[in-house]
């Protein structure tokens, strides 16, 4: 069966988890024989805030972004001419309408994929200075699209709201690469941190105060764990206090931040981890680090969130603790540190249920290309101009 040219527009700038995801993502649409034109800005760090978001009210970043999106009309354009593809396959954004007017001009399938419900998300965390104007562009674009593909259950149900038809979502959360993150010997990693044979908590990402990481230090206290060590893979703005609490509660030398690392060196670093942890959680996220812990065959501790149970099951592949309750996330800790052989049934079966579930970046690109065979099945779809 002939390849298909997919078209893939993002805002994205971070070199974070979103990166990866739209990276992995492109590569395995690619590896299963497709050809994807990737339209999209230069990566910046993730600790980097935007110079302009610094300095500019936000009334007047949100007129830039909004307007950003006529010159991505342009490029899209130039692309839709030149390489005439078979889908327009978008990541979501706020303020972002340049993809409906490519989509609809060209009578391009369109892909949105969702990963949050960026208006309420920004006003909550951010603040912004036109709440409508935001949420409207958002909606425009999950009324429009051929396609809307949320990354949870719980996200699909803010997109129904809007009248959305059901049959329109596909639910499609993130995946793993399991060639690259499956378990490895771990000892040299360990003694080059300085972990030894202590057992390890460990959490992966980018490090913010909503994370939850402030009462993981806190169960290092505890007598059942006094010997435990916690490595933190990653960087970010909430590391500087957590290592304050951790001198204050005097258990630095236990607390071990990588700071930033290559993705290339991160399955290593999982290994090295006993009970990987997702101690809170965006209620409507697919959390990339779960699916890296379950992959290389780890024990996970996570809430009991209803996005989380969609992927796990208390007891089989994790340990789910009721949402918001230190106690019981320390409870679970302490159990799964005192029985070896329950942290090896849960990794085991974590591993298990990727594979019989597809959870995979290579899954992913077969669904999406799945969906846009369908959506132009029923005739060629012209990338010509609409006429009036």
């Amino acid at each position: 069966m002939t390849g298909l040219t997919i078209l893939y527009h993002h805002r994205t700038r971070a070199s974070d988890g979103q990166s990866v995801h739209i990276d992995e993502l492109i590569a395995a649409v690619r590896a299963a024989g497709n050809r994807v034109i990737v339209i999209g800005p230069r990566r910046a760090s993730a600790m980097a805030t935007p110079i302009e978001m610094r300095l500019l009210p936000k009334a007047a970043y949100e007129l830039i972004e909004f307007t950003y999106s006529f010159v991505e009309f342009v490029k899209l354009t130039v692309a839709v001419i030149f390489y005439r593809p078979d889908a327009l396959y978008e990541r979501a954004n706020l303020l972002m309408l340049s993809g409906v007017w490519t989509a609809a001009l060209f009578r391009l399938p369109y892909l949105l994929e969702v990963n949050s419900p960026l208006a309420e998300e920004r006003a909550q965390y951010g603040g912004l200075a036109w709440p409508r104007f935001a949420a409207w562009t958002e909606r425009v674009c999950w009324r429009t699209a051929s396609k809307v593909l949320p990354v949870t259950g719980v996200l699909a149900s803010y997109i129904k709201r809007v009248d959305v038809a059901a049959e329109r979502i596909a639910i499609t959360p993130n995946g793993v690469d399991t060639e690259r993150f499956r378990s490895r010997d771990a000892r040299t990693a360990r003694t080059r941190l300085g972990l030894g044979r202590s057992l390890v908590l460990g959490f992966i990402g980018h490090i913010r105060e909503w994370h939850g990481l402030d009462l993981v230090i806190d169960v290092l206290t505890r007598p059942a764990l006094v010997e435990a060590h916690l490595l933190v893979v990653g960087d970010g703005p909430a590391r500087a206090s957590l290592e304050e609490r951790a001198r204050r509660l005097k258990v630095e030398s236990r607390v071990h931040f990588t700071g930033t690392i290559s993705r290339e060196v991160l399955p290593e670093l999982i290994s090295c981890i006993d009970i990987a942890l997702q101690p809170k959680v965006t209620p409507y996220a697919s959390p990339l680090k779960l699916f890296e812990y379950m992959a290389t065959a780890r024990a996970i501790v996570a809430p009991a969130s209803p996005n989380i149970r969609e992927i796990l099951d208390d007891g089989v592949d994790g340990l789910l603790f009721a949402p918001g309750s230190a106690e019981a996330m320390a409870g679970a800790i302490e159990r799964l540190a005192r029985d070896a052989a329950l942290r090896e049934k849960l990794g085991q079966a974590a591993v298990q249920k990727i594979a019989a579930r597809g959870l995979t970046w290579s899954g992913n690109a077969d669904r999406v290309v799945s969906i846009v065979r369908k959506l132009r099945a029923p005739a060629a779809l012209a990338t010509e101009p609409a006429k009036s």
